[in-house]
């Protein structure tokens, strides 16, 4: 049984950011479509109407990015300050030795 006691701030930070970044470039395209939507329908009464939905699509990535990244930290700071409090995450890890492989067909010598 291993046990986690502590995590790097930076590197969950900088892994949580990534991953909220694809959640945005995910999600960008429904903010687009709305935004196209709402250009098309309201022209005349208000012709910048979709212009947000078209601008958030754009920067949802950077935006998601960066609460990610800044959640990432808090979160690894807490996980730092509880596992000393109570313990850390333990894991069951299974080792398995490299095994040997010649390039060629190993044949035992003969007797």
């Amino acid at each position: 049984m291993h046990i986690v006691k502590s995590v790097g701030v930076l590197s969950v930070a900088k892994i949580m950011g990534l991953i909220y970044g694809c959640l945005g470039l995910i999600f960008a395209p429904i903010f687009l479509f709305f935004g196209l939507i709402g250009m098309a329908a309201g022209r005349q009464e208000a012709p910048f109407a979709g212009a947000f939905g078209i601008v958030f699509a754009i920067l949802m990535p950077i935006l998601y990015g960066l609460v990610g990244f800044i959640t990432g930290a808090i979160s690894g700071l807490l996980y730092n300050v509880f596992a000393k409090l109570v313990g850390g995450f333990e894991l069951e890890m299974e080792f398995h030795p490299p095994m040997l492989s010649a390039p060629y067909p190993v044949v035992p010598p003969a007797s």
